[in-house]
This record gives structure tokens, sequence and C-alpha cells, in this order.
């Protein structure tokens, strides 16, 4: 039954509460069902807002998504949505595509600054506040380097000296940068690496860091990097759910809601993914640091534009430690620790509950293939094997390369994340990698595509080279098809129409119908 039937049979004076409100009061401070006249052209409004409040779950999802698609109400008719409605409905507001942002409050009023202090001293006490013993050696180490550089820029600001000697971040090669900015940045890497502990998240929203993160990321608009991190943070809390009403109260969901319309892919994904955390009312899964759903990340139904009942999940490679010019004692980059760490998230994600394609570049093929074989031992991890139907590798090195004749900068430009002697031609790692995976291989039934550039990578106006060759991205499985684009483009077609995205295509395809052929 469409929405103006639904009002036409139904729609009476009903009691409610007042006329709409010209407040800005919270919507969890309203009882919207109580004892005034409304017109009837408020039927509507009041009418999906109880639908959404409905003990059918099926009743609320038709209810949100009427109100999503709702563009002609007056302002006030959205703010009595944005006042009366519960958290749940709230949620799936954001997370539907259609939705008109005047359904979203305005975060509350930040409280003050403590008196003689800086946001950045702030920051620092939040960090400082978090329990710093029985941790991960590197986030021990990065968290005591953070509040040691934090101390000595505030030192600086008060007109104390500034050392840069010892283990102290080299500011000196970078004075074009504010100082406070750069310490803040450090600040939130280390608070990054605590809120992936429950017990450091309550403590992050006990000392006011949900109100506290909201003004620096409405300070740094103009500093993706940095509102990136903190998209981070309120993500990796999203996971914990005795923390999602004080996240939304907090104002946190308007912000988000703005994120997911942003043309920026990485402020998008990161909203989604802490929305779709936030989201126990149409999603199971979980999406811990570094797993972003790509599609859909909106609440619609599982459709791609070109092939039925996709989930895309894309995954990042947490880089953002490595990144740091002083070394943590503890090695965390090889490719057998990322792959244990992302399997673990990818299962969290629901990865493995339904067929699996996996689609791979460059070291990310590598990753696979330690991630498949690492599953195979493991009972629990089953599912991922099992459901495993397809691989498809864009100019992965399985041979290694020779990239590590060349420069470290060079190298750090294609593989930051990686030990590059892992990307050795001829390493042991390597090899034994490939054969381990080719034994496992050949008795599973899943399909197999190999991509590999031909043309080189240039670097600036003065080098080129040929980072993965044919013979290295030869896997000894499935087809092999040389492409004529170099290794950052191999897996970036630009048109539709074009050959990389139409074998891709047809590769997912026809492997998910043999699948129901099956």
């Amino acid at each position: 039954m469409s929405l103006a039937a639904y009002c036409v049979i139904c729609c009476r004076r009903i009691r409610t509460s007042a006329p709409p409100p010209q407040s800005t009061a919270s919507w969890r401070d309203i009882n919207p069902f109580s004892t005034a006249d409304v017109e009837d052209h408020e039927c509507a409004v009041w009418l999906l807002l109880r639908q959404s409040q409905s003990g059918d779950r099926t009743a609320r999802l038709q209810a949100v998504q009427e109100m999503s698609q709702t563009h002609h109400w007056h302002d006030y008719q959205y703010r009595i949505i944005a006042q009366a409605c519960d958290l749940r409905t709230l949620i799936g507001l954001a997370r539907s595509k259609e939705s008109d942002l005047r359904f979203f409050l305005p975060p509350p009023p930040l409280p003050s600054l403590k008196e003689d202090t800086c946001i950045e001293e702030e920051l620092r006490q939040l960090l400082a506040s978090l329990p710093q013993t029985e941790l991960d050696e590197c986030i021990q180490y990065f968290t005591s380097l953070a509040l040691n550089e934090s101390s000595q820029s505030l030192a600086a600001q008060k007109g104390g000296l500034w050392c840069f000697g010892g283990n102290g971040l080299p500011y000196a090669e970078s004075f074009g940068e504010v100082p406070s900015a750069t310490v803040e940045m450090f600040c939130l890497e280390a608070l990054v690496k605590h809120s992936e502990i429950p017990t450091h998240c309550d403590e992050i929203e006990a000392n006011g860091g949900l109100q506290l993160l909201q003004r620096l990321y409405q300070l740094h608009k103009d500093c993706p990097k940095i509102q990136r991190n903190i998209m981070r943070i309120i993500g990796n809390m999203a996971l914990n759910e005795h923390l999602h009403s004080t996240i939304v109260r907090s104002g946190w969901v308007s912000i988000l809601a703005e994120a997911m319309k942003s043309p920026r892919i990485m402020e998008a994904s990161h909203a989604a993914r802490t929305l779709a955390n936030l989201d126990r009312e149409t999603t199971r899964e979980k999406y811990q640091d570094g797993v972003y759903v790509l599609h859909p990340q909106y609440r619609t139904t599982w459709l791609a534009r070109d092939c039925p009942a996709l989930r895309i999940i894309s995954v990042e490679y947490d880089t953002s430690l490595s990144d740091w010019r002083t070394r943590c004692p503890m090695e965390r980059k090889s490719i057998a620790f990322r792959s244990n760490e992302l399997l673990r998230k990818l299962r969290a994600a629901g990865v493995g509950d339904r067929p699996v394609i996996w689609v791979s570049h460059s070291m990310g093929g590598l990753l696979v293939k330690k991630m498949l074989l690492e599953a195979s031992k493991k009972p629990e991890m089953s599912t991922v094997i099992n459901n495993t139907r397809g691989i498809i590798f864009y100019s992965v090195p399985h041979h290694g390369s020779h990239l590590a004749e060349y420069s470290v900068n060079i190298r750090y430009l294609l593989f930051p994340s990686l030990e590059v002697k892992e990307l050795s031609k001829d390493s042991p790692a390597l090899k034994t990698l490939q054969n381990d995976f080719l034994e496992f291989a050949k008795d599973r039934n899943f399909q197999v595509l190999n991509f590999v550039e031909t043309l080189p990578t240039y670097i600036g106006s003065m080098i080129k080279l040929h980072v993965v060759p044919v013979e290295s991205a030869d896997l000894g499985i499935g087809d092999l098809i040389p492409v004529d684009v170099d290794h950052l483009n191999i897996c970036k077609p630009k048109k539709k129409d074009a050959f990389l995205y139409q074998r891709t295509l047809q590769f997912i395809c026809e492997t998910l119908a043999k699948d129901l052929e099956d």
C-alpha cells in the first residue's frame, strides 16, 4: 500500500504533543505521542514516526524508507522527525541514500576548553589518561613517543626549549607545517590503536573524547588525513554496542550523514563503516579498522549495477604506524603478520558466510594467498575456504620484483607497507608462499584470472620501471592476460567498456553462475 493510500484510509486527527516545535531539543527528550490535535496535513509525519517505532521490524524499515524518499516537507516537519525519532530511525535515515540532511539536528554545543589549555594539550591529556601497561609493544612505544613529542611542542609554545634529539620526530624537516597540527596527528595515530581495545574506548568516552574529537574534526576541515584518523577512532568505538547511544547523543550522526554524501570516496567510506557498525537493525556484520563496505554503503538490496547480489568490501593495510620515522621495536609489517590480522577482521565482517571472489592488486595478491593458506589451517576459518569461488590477481609479483634494486624512496612510493626484502626476486619467503599456495590450490575448485602490466611505471620525469614483469605475474594456474597499462593503472580501468573491466565482470558473473549451477 502506498503512503498516499495509507493516509487516505487512516488520516484522522490524532493525539500528539503540541504544534510543531521551534526548539532544537534532542530526539531523546520528546515523547511524540501525547495530547494535542494536529492538522490533517501533518498526518504523514506522525504516522511515519509512529510506524518507525513499531514493534514490527518490517514496518520500521518501511517507515524509514518512506521518510528518506520524502523531499517536499517544510523545515519544521523534518525537525519533528529529527527531535522525536529514536536511535534506530536516526541511524537508518543516515544510511539511506536519499535522506535530506534536515533530518539530523546539528551537534550540541561543545563544552568550553579547560582554562589555560589548548586543544592540543587536551588531546595529549586524553591520550595520557588511557592505560599505558599490558599493551602491544608498538602501542606502548608510539604512545610514549607521541606524549613525549606533544610535551616538547607545548613547552615550545610556552617559550621553552624544543629538542630535536633522541627519539624526537624530525620537525626540522617540516617547518612549513604548523607544529601543533603535526603533534595532533601523532596523538591521533596512537589513539587509533588504543580505540581497537574495547576498555580503552570506554575510557575515551568517559574522558570527553567524543566531544574533543568532534572539535578537532571541525577545526581541521582542510586536513582530510586528520579527519580520517578521527573517523577511524569513532568507527572503532562504534564496534561497542553499549556506546551507541552516547555516540548518537554527542552529535556524530549528523556529521556522518553529511560525510556519506561526500564526493571523496575515503571520507564517504569511513562514514559508511561507522554507520554500519552503529546499525544493528539491518547489519549483523561488524567492520573493524581497515575494512570498508564499498557496496552497498546504504540500506539497499544487495545489488551492484552490473552484477546482482554482490557485497563489495575494500581492505586497506594499516600503514599509519609504519609511516613514523622511528621504527617500532616489534616487527609488524611482514606478510604473515598482516595476513592473520586481515583474516581476523574480514571474518568479523562476515566474509566466508557467502560465496567469495577475491580481487587483489600487487602485494594484495600475496596477502590473499597467505590468508587462504592460514585459513586452511584453522577449523574456525573453514567457511572462508569452502566459500572461496575465485581469485583475480592484478600484477601480483608471485615470483618477486626487481624493485629491490631501486632506491628506498622509490620502493616506498609503491610498497609503503611491506618490507622490500619480501618482494625481492627469488626471495625464499616468496618461493615458499608460491609453492605452498600451488599445493593448496590444486585440490580446490576455484577459478583464477591473472592480469599483468606491459608498460613501465613512471616516477617523476626521470625514472621509469617495469614493476611486475610477465614471468613474475604468472601464478601457474588460471589465464594470464597482458594488458597495455602500467602497474598503478592495471586495476583502474578508465571506462566501463574497457577490456579490463569487461573481462573482470565476465569472470565474476561466470564464476557465480557456476556456483548457482552446482
